[in-house]
C-alpha cells in the first residue's frame, strides 16, 4: 500500500539501483567522430581486466564502464582508450552545468575564406563566365586547408589505422587526399601551356563543409543537454545558515544535515529539508512538473531547487549536495541518457563494418571506371565522392540524441525515465494494469464504520488500534486517526506482526487477535456469515472492509471496519486518454471485489482483478504478457514491486514507496495517473524520432553512395550532403523539445 509521503519527499530514493558488487566509472571521451569510433572505444574498454560492461554514447561523448575487479582502475581504462587512439578524462564531480568546449569557429572561418576564391569559377560558370585561377594560386589556397585546417582528419585517420579500424576521419582524409594529389599531379605535369582541370576546390570545399557540419553538429548536441543543464543549475551555490544564534552565508558544500537554513522570499531552496519555522507557497515546477505552487508549512518537506514564494522559511537540512533529490534526479536521467536502447546495438554492429565496406566500394568505383571505360581520372573523382558522402556519424547520432532530448523533456514534465530500454518499450504498450489504492485513489482512506458484534464499538476500536499502533499502512493510519479523534485509549499489545497480503496479528489483553481481509478470515476459518450482508453493502458502496477476529481458543468474529477512499480527480480522464491511444486498461487490486469494481466503474476501467495477493499481481502481469500484450504496471506500494518488475515497463508513483520506484523503469514525480498517458506519448514521439533519424541516415548512404559511384554527384555536392546528414539527424531530434504534455 501507499506510504502516503508527499511527491517530492518520496523521490529522495530515486537513485534506485539494487546494490551489488559491480561498480561504475564514467569517462569523457575526446576524438570520436562516428559510430565506428564508439564500437572501437567499447571494445578497448571491454578488454580491460575487471570490466563487465562498457557503453559509449556518441552524442554525449561519454563512456559508462561497469567494473567488478580491482584491475579495472581509472588509470587502466584511460590507458586503454589512449591505446585505441582517443583521449579520455574523468568528469568533474557535480559539474552538471559544465560543458565541453564549443567547437571553435576560427578553423571553419579560415577554411571558408580560403575556399571561397576556389569556388568563384564554379559560380561564374552558372552565368556563362569562364574564370580560372592560376594553378599556383589554387595550390596556395588549398594546401593550408588540406593540411593545416584539415589536420584533424589525418590525425583521426592515423589513430584509427593504428588501432586496425576505420572511421569518418579516414574516409574524409582518403577522399580529399586523392582529389588534392590528383590536382597536384595534373598541375605539375601540364604541358603546352594548356591549363588542365584541377580539383583543388573539391578537396578544400569538402573539408570546409565537413568542418561546418561538425560545428553545427556540436552546437546542436549542446542543445540536447539543455534539460540537464537547467536541472543542474537549479541548486544555489551558497546557503544562509543559522549557527550559534547568528546568520552566515556558507558554500553549499559546507552545509551539513541538521543545519538550519534560512530561505528568503523569491530564493531557491539550497537543500532538501523540513520546514522548521514559517509558511509559504513553493514553486516546484522545474522538479516535479507541477505548474501550481504548493503550500509548505512547519513539518512539511521542501526540495533543493524549488523556489520560495512570499514567506521567510527556516528549514532543517535533511539532505544536501549529491544526496539531494535534485542531484538524484539528474543522476537518474543522465544514467538513462548514457544507456543504449536495444535498437542501437544493431546500429553499432552495422557501423563496425561500415567504413571497410565504403572503402571497398570506392576502390571498385575507381577500378570500374578505369578498366571498363578507361576513365581513370573520372573514376578517381567518383571514388572520392563515394568516400566523402558516406556518413557513419549520422548512424551513430540518430538514437542517442533522440533519447537525450526525450528523457530531458520528460524530466521537465515530471516523468523520470530510468533506462533507455523502458523508453523504447513504452511506445509499444498495449495494456496498462493499475493498482488501486494510492494510484487511482488518493491513498488516504478514512474510517467510515466500525461495527462490533457485541455492540461495544469503543472496545473494538481500542483493540484494532492496539494491533496497528506501529504500522504505516494507510488503513492503520485511518484507524489511529479515528481513535485519536474519539479519544479512545488503545489497549496494550505485544508480539505484533504483519501477515503479508492479508492483515496483522497481535496479543492484546492476552488474546490472540487477527485483523485483516475476507480472504484472511476464510484461511483462519472465522465464520463471518452473520455480517456478510452488511459487508456486501459496504463493498457495493466502494468501501474496503477489514475484519477483527479472536483466535485465542476458537475462531470468533469480533467485528468489522469499513474504510472509504476518494478517487483522484484526474483518474477518469487518465483512463480515457489511454483508451484514446488504443491502450486497454486493467485494475489489479488486493482489495475486495466490491470496492475494486466501484473504483473501476468510477474511472472507466472494465476489467477488474480483485482480492489479489502481491505475488499474484506479478502472475497476472505475466499472464497478460503470455496473451501477447505489451504490459505496463502502474503502482506505488511494496506489494506492487513484484508486478512492476514483471511488467514490460514498470511505472511507479513517486508518492509511494522507495521499493516500488526501485522496481520501476519510469517514475512519475507527481501522483497523477494522467502522467501515464504522457509517459507513453513521449516514448512514442522519441521512438518515432529514432526511426526517422535512422531512416535518413541510411537513406543518405543508400541513395548517395550509388549516385556518387556512377558519377552523378561531384565531391563538393557529396561533401555538402555528408555534412547535412548529421546536422539534419540531430536537428530532427531537437524537435522533441516542442512536445507538451497533457498535464499542467
Amino acid at each position: 500500500m501507499n506510504s502516503n509521503s508527499n511527491a517530492v519527499s518520496a523521490t529522495i530514493s530515486l537513485d534506485a539501483r539494487p546494490p551489488g558488487p559491480i561498480g561504475q566509472i564514467s569517462l569523457l571521451i575526446d576524438g570520436m567522430s562516428c559510430a565506428s569510433c564508439v564500437s572501437r572505444v567499447e571494445k578497448a574498454l571491454a578488454k580491460v581486466d575487471g570490466v563487465v560492461s562498457a557503453q559509449v554514447n556518441l552524442a554525449t561523448e561519454t563512456a559508462t564502464v561497469g567494473i567488478a575487479g580491482m584491475a579495472a582502475t581509472t588509470e587502466a581504462l584511460l590507458a586503454a582508450v589512449a591505446k585505441a587512439g582517443y583521449a579520455a578524462r574523468v568528469p568533474v564531480a557535480n559539474a552538471h552545468a559544465a560543458q565541453r568546449p564549443t567547437e571553435p569557429s576560427w578553423p571553419l572561418v579560415a577554411a571558408a575564406l580560403l575556399s571561397l576564391p576556389l569556388m568563384l569559377p564554379m559560380f561564374a560558370a552558372l552565368f556563362g563566365e569562364h574564370w580560372m585561377l592560376a594553378g599556383a594560386l589554387q595550390f596556395a589556397l588549398a594546401t593550408p586547408v588540406q593540411f593545416v585546417l584539415g589536420a584533424r582528419f589525418y590525425q583521426g585517420a592515423w589513430k584509427a589505422l593504428r588501432a586496425g579500424a576505420g572511421n569518418m576521419d579516414l574516409l574524409v582524409a582518403l577522399g580529399t587526399s586523392a582529389a588534392y594529389g590528383l590536382s597536384v599531379y595534373e598541375w605539375l605535369n601540364q604541358g603546352g601551356g594548356h591549363m588542365p582541370h584541377l580539383y583543388f576546390e573539391a578537396c578544400a570545399v569538402v573539408i570546409t563543409l565537413v568542418l561546418l557540419g561538425k560545428w553545427l553538429e556540436t552546437r546542436a548536441k549542446r542543445q540536447t543537454t539543455d534539460a540537464m543543464r537547467s536541472l543542474g543549475a537549479l541548486q544555489p551555490q551558497t546557503a544562509r545558515v543559522r549557527r550559534d544564534g547568528a546568520q552566515c552565508s556558507v558554500p553549499i558544500a559546507d552545509v551539513r544535515a541538521g543545519d538550519v537554513v534560512l530561505v528568503r522570499p523569491g530564493e531557491r531552496m539550497p537543500v532538501d529539508g523540513l520546514v522548521l519555522e514559517g509558511a509559504s507557497h513553493v514553486d516546484e515546477s522545474l522538479i516535479t512538473g507541477e505548474s501550481l505552487a504548493v503550500t509548505r508549512q512547519a513539518g512539511e518537506r521542501v526540495t533543493a531547487g524549488s523556489v520560495n514564494g512570499e514567506g521567510l522559511l527556516a528549514v532543517t537540512t535533511t539532505a544536501v549536495g549529491a544526496e539531494s533529490t535534485l542531484a538524484r534526479i539528474v543522476r537518474m536521467v543522465e544514467s538513462a541518457q548514457a544507456e543504449k536502447a536495444p535498437i542501437q546495438r544493431l546500429v553499432d554492429q552495422l557501423s563496425a563494418v561500415f567504413v571497410p565496406v565504403v572503402v571497398g566500394i570506392a576502390l571498385l568505383t575507381w577500378l570500374g571506371w578505369g578498366l571498363m571505360a578507361g576513365e581513370w581520372q573520372q573514376g578517381l573523382l567518383n571514388a572520392v565522392a563515394v568516400l566523402v558522402i558516406a556518413c557513419p556519424c549520422a548512424l551513430g547520432l540518430a538514437t542517442p540524441t533522440a533519447i537525450m532530448v526525450g528523457t530531458g523533456v520528460a524530466a521537465r514534465h515530471g516523468i523520470l525515465i530510468k533506462d533507455a530500454q523502458a523508453l523504447e518499450l513504452a511506445h509499444a504498450i498495449t495494456v496498462v494494469a493499475f493498482d488501486k489504492t494510492g494510484t487511482l485513489t488518493a491513498g488516504q482512506p478514512t474510517l467510515v464504520a466500525a461495527d462490533a458484534v457485541n455492540a461495544d464499538r469503543t472496545a473494538l476500536l481500542a483493540a484494532c488500534a492496539a494491533i496497528q499502533a506501529g504500522s504505516e499502512h494507510p488503513l492503520a493510519r485511518a484507524v489511529l486517526q479515528a481513535v485519536a479523534a474519539q479519544r479512545v485509549i488503545a489497549s496494550p499489545s505485544r508480539d505484533v506482526r504483519a501477515v503479508p497480503g492479508r492483515g496483522m496479528a497481535a496479543i492484546v489483553n492476552e488474546r490472540a487477535l487477527h485483523l485483516g481481509s475476507s480472504r484472511y478470515m476464510q484461511e483462519l476459518n472465522v465464520d463471518c456469515t452473520a455480517w456478510a450482508e452488511q459487508a456486501r453493502r459496504y463493498q457495493a458502496a466502494g468501501r474496503s472492509v477489514s475484519w477483527l477476529a479472536d483466535m485465542t481458543e476458537q475462531p470468533c468474529l469480533l467485528g468489522l471496519l469499513a474504510f472509504g477512499d476518494t478517487v483522484k480527480p484526474d483518474a477518469r480522464d487518465a483512463i480515457a486518454s489511454l483508451h484514446a491511444l488504443g491502450i486497454a486498461t486493467v485494475l489489479v487490486s488486493g482489495d475486495n471485489r466490491g470496492s475494486a469494481t466501484a473504483v473501476a466503474e468510477a474511472v472507466g476501467i472494465q476489467r477488474v482483478e480483485a482480492e489479489v495477493l502481491p505475488q499474484d499481481k506479478a502472475a497476472i502481469v505475466a499472464r497478460l504478457r503470455r496473451e501477447g500484450a505489451v504490459v505496463a504496471m502502474v503502482g506505488d506500494g511494496i506489494n506492487d514491486a513484484p508486478a512492476l518488475a514483471a511488467a514490460d515497463v514498470g511505472i511507479a508513483m513517486s508518492t509511494g514507496t522507495d521499493v516500488a520506484m526501485q522496481a520501476a523503469g519510469i517514475t512519475l514525480m507527481r501522483g497523477r495517473p494522467a502522467l501515464v498517458a504522457d509517459a507513453i506519448a513521449i516514448s512514442r514521439r522519441t521512438v518515432a524520432k529514432i526511426r526517422q533519424g535512422l531512416f535518413w541516415a541510411f537513406a543518405y548512404n543508400v541513395v548517395g553512395i550509388p549516385l556518387a559511384a556512377f558519377g552523378l554527384l561531384n565531391p563538393v555536392v557529396a561533401g555538402a550532403m555528408m555534412a547535412l546528414s548529421s546536422v539534419s539527424v540531430v536537428g530532427n531530434a531537437l524537435l522533441l523539445r516542442r512536445w507538451k504534455g497533457s498535464v499542467r
